[in-house]
């Protein structure tokens, strides 16, 4: 019987070349063979920090090759215990037999996977020349945005605005070997109006990205806002962009999306795309300078499928 792996964080974060997954998300996308249902989300009181925590079960599988499933949990009070909000693990499996071939602590697979796929997303939404990146928020995944944002496109300033400036500085500090220039700001609204490309992970209530300060031919990665009374960008980003998502099976899940739908600013029909269609060509990314894109994660098991098989193969191949 083959032996379960066990790959750790520390694994995955010193053993990813973001150029590497972002091909192999994009084949996944390209591909209807991965088959992924509709995920669990269910929401359940934490009395002790009086903000709900949600469980998430994501499975998916490649017929004849490899299943998986992705247990997550997201405390969004998490800090004052000195925790990322998201924790997470990863069951591979053998498709044919069902055995097990690996376990995996997803923290830095779900960050990993989910900055890669804003990259993938970015390559056809932002402009090719963009060379300027606003970070909003300062979480797990901002380091990571950062990076594989600059694997796609030639990035030369990085500004990055956090509620807490320690914590800002902090990410610009890992950040200092970097090819590009990282900056911490004081407001959003100095830079936001500039750069080439704004990605916002964040758990805000209120909206941060304001399409009053939006210029022509900017691209908006929205990664966080994961629930319907949360939101990232407001009303008028929507109704400005050319929106794009991962995928229209997690439409009703954030306020970025259900939100303008429920106000009559966006319909299903009038989102441009998804990854698949994308990815296979079927539908355009960007069509001229000027376009203004939205693109919008939830996050999708087949991210998580394609990243496990990856990391398992680094992993065996070691």
């Amino acid at each position: 019987m083959e032996e379960t792996l066990q790959i750790s964080d520390h694994f995955i974060k010193n053993n990813t070349n973001f150029t590497e997954l972002i091909t192999a998300l994009k084949n996944g996308f390209s591909t209807q063979d991965i088959l992924v249902p509709q995920r669990h989300h269910h929401d359940f009181p934490n009395p002790e920090t009086g903000a709900d925590s949600t469980l998430l079960l994501m499975p998916a599988w490649h017929s004849g090759k490899e299943a998986g499933v992705k247990i997550a949990t997201v405390s969004p009070e998490n800090e004052r215990y000195g925790l990322p909000a998201i924790q997470a693990i990863y069951v591979l499996l053998n498709a044919v037999t069902g055995a097990m071939k690996a376990t995996m602590h997803a923290k830095s697979l779900t960050a990993k996977r989910t900055a890669a796929t804003s990259a993938l997303a970015s390559s056809f939404l932002s402009k090719n020349d963009a060379s300027s990146l606003l970070m909003i928020g300062t979480g797990a995944l901002s380091a990571n945005l950062i990076q594989a944002h600059a694997t796609v496109r030639p990035m030369k300033n990085v500004f990055v605005w956090g509620r807490n400036d320690q914590k800002a500085k902090a990410l610009c500090d890992t950040l200092k070997d970097e090819i590009f220039d990282c900056q911490v700001v004081n407001t959003i609204e100095e830079k936001i109006g500039e750069v080439d490309i704004i990605s916002s992970a964040t758990l805000s209530k209120t909206p941060l990205v304001l399409g009053k300060h939006l210029k022509p031919g900017q691209h908006i990665d929205l990664v966080g806002a994961y629930k319907n009374d949360m939101r990232e960008a407001d009303d008028a980003v929507i109704s400005r962009a050319s929106v794009f998502v991962d995928t229209f099976g997690g439409l009703h899940e954030s306020g970025d999306i259900s939100v303008p739908m429920e106000n009559g600013i966006l319909t299903k029909e009038g989102i441009r795309g998804d990854l698949y269609s994308l990815c296979s060509g079927t539908r355009k990314g960007r069509t001229d300078e000027k376009e203004i894109t939205v693109f919008k994660s939830v996050g999708h098991a087949l991210e998580d499928l394609v990243a496990a098989s990856y990391y398992y193969n680094k992993f065996k191949n070691e």
